[in-house]
């Protein structure tokens, strides 16, 4: 009887559970794994790296297919599967893949990438250990200046003659909060308190694990043109050079119907409707009657959802109706 009760419930006879199952093997990606460890520089002293993953493309299929049950055996090829499930946002396939990145960021980009709760998170401790000696630096061709209609974005680079200005008092700065950071340690202050001046340039490192279905969403805000230039460095990498290993059927399906589509709003397909029907002025008087502009000539007003609708429409080669 103890013997019997040790037995896994599928193998022992006359058990409901008894049935004939497949040998399973782990999902694996030869092109993933030949970057295992390998780190991906950023910035000048950042990278990331992969540590751990689970499941690949035919790991999505083969959710999906448990989930969708025998509706989809009609869809003969994992593309043509993934592809669907990418188009309709059928996201919970995605959920069963999931991947463990070792990355070093300047702290103050990493406020911005975690911001993204839906991953776990193991970050480098400055209260148990040494703060990492290193802060991220700007070269003097890189200070950007504040954009005007985006309270959050930059537009344009300063003048070299106040770059070199700016990166030297960077360097100095670097310098003396280090410097003030050792004698705090070397003095026998505690770690979490002799941190507390210490640059939010300065470098930290984390384990990051996340499912690919979270990790796109991750991927479209962060590599976005407007998202801020230094996490968009690491969506890049992130993106380009570790999703697209791992899942490239997914990276295929992303970038055609997310990361390079454009969508529009209820208001924004009335513009078009009229648009295609040969009639400009009537495109004009719809974004008067939504508030996006005045009704007198030359004159407009600063309106986001106006600017993004022409970004959008620059993006398909349609003529702005009101220029």
């Amino acid at each position: 009887m103890l013997l019997l009760s040790a037995m896994p419930a599928c193998v022992m006879k006359g058990s409901p559970m008894e049935q004939n199952f497949e040998a399973i093997e782990r999902h694996q990606v030869t092109e993933l794994n030949r970057i295992l460890g390998q780190p991906f520089q950023v910035l000048d002293d950042g990278f990331v790296r992969v540590i751990d993953y689970m499941g690949a493309d035919s790991a999505i299929v083969q959710a999906a297919r448990v989930s969708y049950g025998a509706g989809t055996t009609r869809i003969r090829q994992d593309r043509t599967l993934i592809r669907y499930l990418m188009r309709h946002r059928h996201t919970s396939p995605l959920e069963m893949c999931e991947i463990k990145l070792h990355i070093r960021v300047p702290m103050d980009c990493w406020r911005q990438w975690i911001r993204h709760r839906t991953a776990s998170v193991n970050e480098y401790s400055t209260r148990y250990s040494i703060a990492i000696d290193a802060a991220q630096s700007t070269k003097s061709g890189e200070w950007r200046l504040q954009a005007e209609k985006n309270r959050q974005g930059s537009d344009g680079t300063a003048e070299e003659t106040l770059g070199r200005r700016l990166s030297r008092q960077e360097q100095e700065l670097h310098s003396f909060a280090r410097q003030v950071y050792n004698e705090r340690i070397e003095a026998g202050i505690a770690r979490e308190q002799a941190r507390k001046d210490l640059p939010l340039s300065t470098y930290t490192e984390a384990y990051w694990k996340i499912d690919l279905s979270n990790l796109l969403h991750f991927l479209e805000l962060r590599m976005e043109e407007h998202a801020q230039s230094e996490i968009r460095q690491y969506a890049g990498i992130i993106g380009h050079e570790i999703v697209r290993r791992w899942v490239p059927i997914v990276w295929e399906a992303f970038q055609d119907y997310h990361a390079n589509a454009v969508t529009f709003s209820r208001q924004e397909q009335q513009i078009l409707a009229a648009l295609l029907k040969g009639s400009p002025e009537e495109a004009r008087k719809i974004a008067i009657s939504l508030n996006w502009m005045s009704d007198e000539e030359g004159q407009s007003r600063i309106h986001y959802e106006k600017l993004e609708f022409e970004e959008k429409l620059k993006k398909i080669g349609v003529v702005l109706p009101w220029k």
